[in-house]
């Protein structure tokens, strides 16, 4: 990426003014299409939302080319706002604010007789933070109300104040330590940054990325395809072009090969075109781990190792891998780190944001967070521990997609508050540190939707466009208290019209009952496969450091083992085919010929399935999602 003319520069408030509607708008996108069946936008690393509302704003500036200049987005001032919607609008994703909704008045709303929940866990539940009054959890369960009744709005914004509150001090820590990484990993290691291609050669000045003939090419292959598969939803007697997933186990039925258990097949072309720019021994390690996962689950039926019920642990294996990711980046950057702390002593005048200012928003980011857990009961070791385990995942998540562009790192079920009583064991924690644990299950279910990699992947964007660090760090913590704000307007004003959902809370609460009914002992096979992974992703970096010619990344081996690499597997595969092929028998030459013709692909299958998305929010019924 290369930097443009000063010119560009300069971030107007009226691009301040558009993050504060647009933020919100996304988020109201993102949570109308989950609950209208139209998916959701940030279930990969480059959200289509995002992508497209840049690509209506340059729209809108060829039109009002002629009226009046002044109008115009320049290139810093389209990079922000993407960057502000991919932070602030992934909270009302499918991992954030779908999960956390459900848990705020889940308990009280489904205690029975029969559950016992009220002597189980009630006592144990922060009043502060949850919605006990059946009066008020009636409007939003049975809809057919409004939330800006005054006895729910006196209800719901304290609870409303306190949540947003801690997303933004969540925000904020990770946000310091992505300006504490910046110069080594933005700077000085030249990372590739593979997700941020595409909004970042749509907003060039120059606009070459839209004369190109490869990119137009390509962009209709991926609206033809997408169109036609949409069809098919709608018409079945229309021919499909892909876009669905095929289950192996279809095909293999017969024991032992039954126990390869779901292995879903399909090909999306927005996957190729984003699986085209990771690295060849990154896409090659996914598939082939993948591969090695299914053997993995044969050996263990073959075996029959009924004292490992869930072998081969693949979520437990993942976990250690993530950690070990973690311990490598910062391994890595051990020298820059240690100059880091000099400066503390004795500061530069030429940082954008001085180290000592990172450091205090660092720990008063994490001093409100353990207040803030503190008040909920938990015990300080734990608090410190679970975050420290959380914010290693979320290091990790950035390094491998600065790095590689992985294009899924979900994670799911896996997080410290899954970890910690299969380590320690349920009498260990207690039933107050659990029943936090309930609550905090919206930053654990998966990892999709963390703000960390977007906040790192803006200030790469903000070094190819010459934005400003300390204002843009700024706003993107404006982005983040309105990504909040938004998620929540948006649920409950749905919620309280349609009615709300059990969802991810029966799944929460259903667990802690089942933690404290059951009071299991420490899980020795999941804390050896835990650990198992951490060496083999250890032992797998020092491999490549090693030996030039070793293929298998330790990347491949942490997000293999995850829900999300699934769906994603067969355009991984064609991805990595397609790139082997154009660079064995053109070189580099025709691999930066194809590089606008894969962005055309990922494009193209953005526009139509956001105008499905669009479709089913308008229609009300679902319609063809692309995002699995």
């Amino acid at each position: 990426m290369n930097t443009v003319p000063t010119q560009d520069l300069k971030i107007r408030p009226f691009t301040i003014l558009l993050v504060c509607i647009l933020v919100p708008a996304n988020c109201w996108w993102v949570s109308v299409s989950i609950m209208r069946g139209g998916g959701s936008p940030t279930q990969v690393s480059l959200f289509y939302n995002a992508v497209i509302t840049i690509l209506i704003l340059l729209g809108i500036g060829l039109l009002l080319r002629r009226l009046h200049r002044a109008l115009i987005l320049n290139h810093a001032e389209l990079l922000v706002i993407y960057t502000c919607i991919s932070v602030g609008a992934g909270l009302a994703g499918v991992d954030r604010f779908l999960v956390l909704m459900p848990l705020i008045g889940h308990a009280h709303w489904f205690a029975t007789p029969e559950n016992d929940w009220a002597n189980l866990f009630h006592l144990h539940i922060p009043q502060w933070l949850a919605i006990s009054e059946k009066r008020v959890l009636d409007g939003y369960y049975s809809g057919f109300s409004s939330m800006y009744e005054p006895r729910y709005l006196t209800a719901w914004l304290p609870v409303i104040a306190w949540w947003v509150l801690f997303i933004v001090a969540i925000h904020l820590v990770m946000l310091c330590l992505s300006l504490l990484f910046r110069r080594q990993w933005v700077e000085s290691e030249r990372l590739s940054y593979p997700i941020i291609q595409l909004p970042f050669e749509m907003t060039t000045r120059s606009r070459r990325f839209f004369r190109s003939p490869w990119m137009w090419l390509g962009l209709s292959i991926g609206v033809v395809i997408d169109i036609i598969n949409g069809l098919n939803f709608l018409f079945p007697a229309v021919p499909s072009l892909g876009g669905k997933l095929y289950d192996l186990r279809q095909i293999f039925t017969e024991r032992p090969w039954s126990g390869i258990g779901w292995s879903p097949i399909g090909v999306f072309p927005f996957g190729v075109g984003l699986s085209f720019f990771i690295p060849l021994d990154l896409s090659f390690s996914c598939w082939a781990f993948w591969l090695i996962w299914r053997a993995e689950r044969l050996l263990g039926v073959i075996a029959g190792w009924r004292g490992l019920p869930r072998f081969p642990y693949e979520a437990e294996q993942s976990h250690g891998a993530y950690l070990g990711l973690c311990v490598v980046a910062i391994w890595m950057s051990r020298r820059y780190l240690k100059g880091v702390g000099r400066q503390l002593i004795s500061p530069k005048a030429d940082e954008p944001v001085s180290y000592r200012l990172i450091v205090i928003g660092l720990f008063g980011g994490a001093a409100f967070i353990v207040g803030f857990c503190l008040k909920m009961g938990m015990s300080f070791w734990v608090i410190i521990v679970y975050f420290v385990i959380w914010y290693a995942i979320a290091i990790a998540i950035t390094r491998l997609r600065a790095e590689l562009g992985s294009p899924v790192h979900d994670l799911h079920f896996i997080g410290p508050d899954e970890m910690l009583p299969r380590l320690l064991g349920i009498r260990r924690l207690g039933a107050t540190n659990l029943t936090g644990f309930a609550y905090l299950y919206c930053l654990n279910r998966a990892h999709r939707s963390h703000a960390m990699p977007h906040q790192l992947e803006g200030f790469k964007l903000a070094e190819g466009a010459n934005i400003p660090i300390r204002r843009f760090a700024f706003i993107m913590m404006l982005a983040s208290a309105l990504g909040a704000l938004g998620s929540f307007w948006a649920y409950l004003h749905m919620y309280h019209t349609e009615g709300g959902v059990a969802g991810f809370g029966r799944e929460s609460f259903n667990r802690l009952e089942t933690w404290l009914t059951y009071a299991a002992p420490p899980d020795v096979p999941a804390i050896g496969f835990a650990s198992f992974g951490f060496g083999i992703t250890l032992l797998l970096a020092a491999m490549r450091m090693r030996f030039l010619w070793w293929n298998l990344h330790p990347v491949g081996y942490a997000i293999s083992g995850s829900w999300a690499i699934n769906p994603m597997i067969g355009s991984i595969f064609v991805g990595w085919l397609l790139k082997w092929l154009v660079l064995k028998y053109g070189g580099i030459r025709l691999h930066r010929k194809a590089v606008p013709f894969f962005l055309g692909i990922v494009l193209g299958e953005f526009v139509i399935g956001a105008f499905w998305s669009l479709l089913s929010i308008a229609l009300d019924q679902p319609m063809y999602r692309f995002l699995f």
